[in-house]
C-alpha cells in the first residue's frame, strides 16, 4: 500500500504539459529556459588595409578635386624667413588725429616717424638699391662717420646718427641707407668693422674683422642686429609698442642681471651654435650635415634656445629652410624636428607639416619617425598650437599620425603619449565650434577624416578602450555622427570605431546607455542605405547592443520606424541578393565550392541577427512573431538560400525564427506555418552541418509542444533522427534533442518510440556522462523518464534490469553527494549551478527514483556503472 507522499508523487502531472501548464512569467521564461532565446553572433565587417598612404583613401566620397591633395613638391622657397615670433592676434584701435606729413626730419623724434609705404615694384627695388650702394660708398671714406665718441645719454638720443647695422630681408641698414646684401657684405670686407654692445644700440668701430655669425654667409653677416638681446625699447617703438601700456624703468641691478645673460648667450652662440651653422653651410655630403642637424639640436637644447623667444631664431631657420632642397627624406625629418623645436608658426608651421607627411607615405621611415621623437613633435603641435588658426597644418599632421597609427606597433606609445586624449580633446572643440557657428566647416570635415581613422587605429589597443570609457569619448563621437550626417568619411569611420569597441561588454554597455544613439544609427541607415560599407557597420553595431543588454533592445524598438527600417533594408538586400542569384543561374553551372559571403549576403545576415537579438526580449519577441512581413521575409530566406549558398544566413534564419517559435501567443504566424516550417527544417536535418541540425532541432523543440507537429514528426521518423542524436556526445545537441523527446511522451500513444533504437539506454547514458555537472540536461533526462513510466507496473518491463540497476545507482549517487563541479568555472558559476542543482533537478529525481524503487523487484544485485 502505497505511503500518503507515495500517492501525492503518484498525482504528479506529466512534465512540459504544452497547453494545461500554468502560464510562466517573463522572468521565469528567462531564467529557466535553456538555450531557448539565443543570441546570435557574426563577424565584424573586414575593412582592407589600404595599398597606399593617402588623406583619402579609394573609398572616400571625396572626389579629387573637393579634398586636399596627398601628393605636392616643397622646396627652401615654400617657406617665409621671415618668422620670428607667432601673430599676437591683439588689433589696434584707430588713432584718433590724423597723421600729417612732416617737411623734414629736424629732430631725431620726427625721423622716427615712419608711415605705411605701397608695395615698390622689383625694377624699383633694384634701381634703389643701386642707388644707395653708391651713397653707402661714400659714407665709408668717413664723411658721414662721426669723429668722437658720443656720451651714453647723448647716444640715446641720437642713434640713427651712428653707424648701425639692423637685419632685416633683404636689405641692410646702415645710418638710415639701405643696401642689400651683396654690397653690405662688400662694404663690410673692406672696412674692418665690430659690432659692440652698448645700452641697447650696437655701434660700428674700426677695430678689426668681423667675427662669428658675421664672417661667411650672407643671411649670417645680415643677422647683426638680430643676434643682439635689447634692454630697452628702441628710439623708434613699433605699432605693437604702441598698443601696449608704459611699461616701469627696468633698475639698475635688472638691467646688470640681463646683460649678464646676454654675455652668456653670446659665448654659447659664438662657440656652439655659429660653428654648426657654418657646417650647414659647407653642404659637403648628407651624413655632415645630419650629423651637424643632430648637434645643432643639442646644443639649442642646452643652451635654452628653443621656442620662438630666441632673437636669433630667424637666422636659423633660414639656415635650416635652405637644407630642404638637398632632398633627402632622412635629413628633412631631422630639420623637421628642430624647425617645429623652433615653434614656427602659420605658412612655416603648414609647410613643415607638409613634409613631415611627404614622407611618412612611406613605411620605410616608420622606424625613423619613432626613434627620433618626430611624434612627440608632432603630438606637441596638436597639443599646443591653435586649431583654428592652424586647422590645414593640423589635417596634414594628422595624416601623418594616422599613417604611423596603423603600424601595430605605434600604438602603444602613441596612447602612453596621451594621443587619445589630445585627438579627443580636438573632437570636442569641433563639436563645439560646429554648435556655435550652427554649420560644417569643410576644413573641420577634411580633419575629422583624419582624427576618427586615427581613433579607428588606437581602439585596437586594451588601453585605448578603458581610456574611451574613462574620457567619455563614445557621446563625443555620436555628436560628431550628429552634426557631420551628411560627411560618409567621417560617419564611416567612427562606425568602423563603434563596430571595434561593442565587440567588448563593457564598451557596449557604454554605448547603449546613451539613448540618442538609437536614434541616429537608424537615421544614418534611412540616409545611407546603398551605402554598404557604411549601413552593414551600423546593423553590426545594433547587433551588438542588442545581443548584450536588454534595456537595449527595448529602447530601439521604441524608436519610430525601427522595426520598418531594418525590414525596408532586409527587403532591398533580398532583392539584390535574388538578382544577383538570376544572374548567376544564367551563366554554365559550375560545381558548387564553399565561398564566403556575398556583400548582400553579409547584410542579410546581420539583419537576421538583430531581429534574433530583439526576439530575445519578453515585450518585443511576441510582436514580432505576430509581424507577416518579419516571417515571411525569413521564411523566404529559407526557401531559396540553403547551406552550401550561405551556411550563416541560413542558420542566423532559422535562430531567429526558434526565438520567434517560443512564443505561444495569439496571432502567430509562426504558429499558424509550424507546418510549413518543419517542412522546411527537414533539409537542415539530413545536411551534415552539424551548427545546422542543431538550429533545427531547437525548432523542433519548441514547435513540438502542439500536437499537429509531433504528428509529423512520428510521420516523417524525425523521432528516430531525434533519438540517434543522443549519442552525439554533444551537450547542446542531446539536450534538444531530449527536449524533442520530452514533448512526444506527453502523448501516452507516442511513448513507445523511446524504446526505438535503444532511446531508453540513451538517455541513461546522457545522464551518466553529463549529468554531475549539466543540471538542466540531468533534469531533461529524468522529466521524460518519469512521462515514459508514467503507468509503470514492473521497473524492470519499462527500462529493462540493466538500465533500471544504473538508474538507482546513478539517482541515488546525484541525490546523496555534492555536485562535481567543473574545476574551468568560476564561484558565481558553480554557486550558480549549485542552487539550481538542489532546487531544480533533485526533486525530479527524487521522484523519478521513489517510482523506480516502488517498482523494482532487485532479483539483481545492484551493480555501480563505470563513470
Amino acid at each position: 500500500m502505497l505511503s500518503p507522499n507515495e500517492k501525492k508523487l503518484e498525482r504528479l502531472d506529466l512534465f512540459y504539459q504544452p497547453s494545461l501548464s500554468k502560464q510562466k512569467t517573463s522572468a521565469e521564461i528567462i531564467s529557466e529556459a535553456r538555450n531557448a532565446l539565443r543570441t546570435v553572433r557574426t563577424q565584424r565587417p573586414f575593412t582592407p588595409r589600404e595599398d597606399q598612404r593617402k588623406l583619402f583613401g579609394p573609398t572616400s566620397s571625396r572626389t579629387p578635386e573637393n579634398r586636399p591633395p596627398s601628393s605636392f613638391s616643397l622646396h627652401a622657397s615654400s617657406f617665409e624667413s621671415s618668422d620670428s615670433r607667432p601673430i599676437s592676434g591683439t588689433r589696434l584701435s584707430p588713432l584718433d588725429l590724423k597723421p600729417k606729413a612732416l617737411a623734414s626730419p629736424s629732430t631725431e623724434e620726427d625721423r622716427c616717424v615712419s608711415f605705411p609705404k605701397p608695395p615698390v615694384d622689383p625694377a624699383k627695388i633694384r634701381r634703389i638699391s643701386s642707388a644707395r650702394a653708391r651713397l653707402f660708398r661714400a659714407a665709408s671714406q668717413g664723411a658721414l662717420l662721426p669723429d668722437r665718441s658720443l656720451p651714453p645719454a647723448e647716444s640715446k638720443k641720437t642713434v640713427e646718427s651712428k653707424e648701425t647695422v639692423v637685419m632685416g630681408n633683404p636689405m641692410v641698414k646702415i645710418n638710415g641707407i639701405y643696401l642689400t646684401k651683396s654690397n653690405a657684405i662688400g662694404h663690410f670686407k673692406s672696412h674692418p668693422l665690430q659690432l659692440t654692445y652698448n645700452g641697447g644700440f650696437s655701434e660700428i668701430k674700426e677695430q678689426e674683422m668681423f667675427k662669428g655669425a658675421m664672417s661667411s654667409s650672407s643671411h649670417l653677416t645680415s643677422g647683426g642686429d638680430q643676434g643682439k638681446r635689447r634692454v630697452r625699447a628702441s628710439p623708434c617703438p613699433s605699432n605693437s609698442d604702441l598698443s601696449r601700456p608704459q611699461t616701469k624703468p627696468v633698475s639698475k641691478a635688472n638691467l646688470q642681471e640681463k646683460d649678464t645673460e646676454i654675455e652668456v648667450d653670446e659665448v654659447f652662440w659664438n662657440t656652439r651654435i655659429v660653428p654648426l651653422l657654418h657646417e650647414l653651410e659647407k653642404e659637403e655630403n648628407i651624413e655632415t650635415i645630419y650629423a651637424a642637424c643632430t648637434q645643432l639640436h643639442h646644443a639649442l637644447e642646452q643652451g635654452n634656445m628653443l621656442g620662438n623667444k630666441f632673437k636669433r631664431r630667424s637666422i636659423l631657420l633660414k639656415t635650416l629652410y635652405k637644407l630642404v632642397d638637398v632632398g633627402s627624406d632622412l635629413l628633412s625629418l631631422k630639420l623637421a624636428k628642430i624647425i617645429l623645436a623652433l615653434k614656427v608658426s602659420r605658412k612655416n608651421l603648414l609647410n613643415i607639416c607638409k613634409l613631415i607627411f611627404k614622407i611618412s607615405r612611406s613605411e620605410k621611415y616608420d622606424s625613423v619617425i619613432r626613434n627620433d621623437s618626430i611624434l612627440d613633435s608632432l603630438l606637441d603641435v596638436l597639443r599646443s598650437e591653435d586649431l583654428q588658426t592652424n586647422i590645414e597644418a593640423f589635417l596634414y599632421c594628422m595624416g601623418t599620425i594616422k599613417f604611423i597609427s596603423g603600424n601595430p606597433g605605434f600604438l602603444s606609445e602613441m596612447i602612453s603619449k596621451g594621443a587619445l586624449e589630445i585627438l579627443m580633446n580636438l573632437i570636442k572643440q569641433i563639436n563645439e565650434n560646429t554648435k556655435k557657428c550652427g554649420t560644417c566647416l569643410l576644413n573641420s570635415c577634411h580633419l575629422l577624416v583624419q582624427m576618427t581613422a586615427t581613433l579607428r587605429n588606437l581602439v585596437d589597443s586594451p588601453l585605448a578602450r578603458s581610456k574611451f570609457l574613462n574620457i567619455d569619448a563614445l557621446p563625443q563621437l555620436c555628436t560628431v555622427m550628429e552634426q557631420y550626417v551628411g560627411d560618409k568619411d567621417v560617419c564611416t569611420n567612427i562606425a568602423r570605431i563603434f563596430s571595434k569597441l561593442t565587440s567588448y561588454h563593457d564598451c557596449c554597455a557604454a554605448l547603449a546607455n546613451y539613448s540618442r544613439c538609437y536614434a541616429l544609427f537608424l537615421n544614418l541607415i534611412n540616409k545611407y542605405q546603398t551605402k554598404q560599407d557604411l549601413v552593414i557597420r551600423i546593423v553590426f553595431i545594433l547587433g551588438n547592443l542588442t545581443a548584450k543588454n536588454n534595456q537595449a533592445r527595448e529602447q530601439f524598438s521604441k524608436e519610430k520606424g525601427s522595426i520598418q527600417t531594418l525590414l525596408s533594408l532586409f527587403h532591398m538586400s533580398y532583392q539584390l541578393d535574388l538578382h544577383s542569384q538570376k544572374q548567376a543561374g544564367d551563366r554554365a553551372e559550375q560545381p558548387k565550392v564553399q565561398r564566403p559571403p556575398s556583400e548582400v549576403e553579409d547584410m542579410l545576415i546581420k539583419l537576421t541577427r538583430v531581429l534574433a537579438n530583439l526576439a530575445i526580449h519578453p515585450g518585443v519577441g511576441p510582436a514580432l512573431a505576430t509581424n507577416r512581413r518579419v516571417v515571411g521575409l525569413l521564411l523566404t530566406m529559407l526557401e531559396y538560400k540553403s547551406l552550401d549558398d550561405c551556411e550563416e544566413l541560413v542558420i542566423n534564419t532559422t535562430a531567429t525564427i526558434n526565438n520567434l517559435s517560443y512564443y505561444q501567443v495569439k496571432n502567430s504566424i509562426i504558429q499558424d506555418k509550424r507546418l510549413y516550417i518543419a517542412e522546411l527544417l527537414l533539409k537542415l536535418l539530413v545536411s551534415n552541418n552539424m551548427d545546422g541540425i542543431l538550429e533545427a532541432v531547437r525548432v523542433f523543440g519548441n514547435l513540438s509542444q502542439d500536437h499537429d507537429i509531433c504528428d509529423f514528426i512520428v510521420q516523417n521518423n524525425v523521432h528516430k533522427f531525434m533519438i540517434a542524436l543522443l549519442d552525439a556526445k554533444h551537450q547542446d545537441i542531446c539536450f534538444s534533442a531530449c527536449g524533442v523527446l520530452l514533448n512526444l511522451t506527453v502523448d501516452k500513444e507516442k511513448r513507445v518510440i523511446l524504446k526505438e533504437g535503444g532511446g531508453i539506454k540513451k538517455l541513461v547514458d546522457c545522464l551518466r556522462d553529463f549529468g554531475p555537472t549539466d543540471w538542466q540536461l540531468a533534469c531533461l533526462v529524468c522529466k521524460t523518464l518519469w512521462n515514459f513510466s508514467e503507468n509503470i507496473t514492473n521497473a524492470s518491463s519499462c527500462f529493462g534490469d540493466e538500465d533500471t540497476n544504473t538508474l538507482l545507482v546513478l539517482l541515488s549517487s546525484f541525490l546523496d553527494e555534492e555536485l562535481a563541479l567543473d574545476g574551468s568555472f568560476d564561484q558565481d558559476l558553480k554557486n550558480y549551478h549549485k542552487l539550481h542543482w538542489e532546487t531544480e533537478f533533485k526533486p525530479v529525481a527524487q521522484q523519478l527514483l521513489n517510482r523506480i524503487q516502488r517498482h523494482h523487484t532487485f532479483l539483481e544485485p545492484l551493480t555501480v556503472p563505470s563513470f
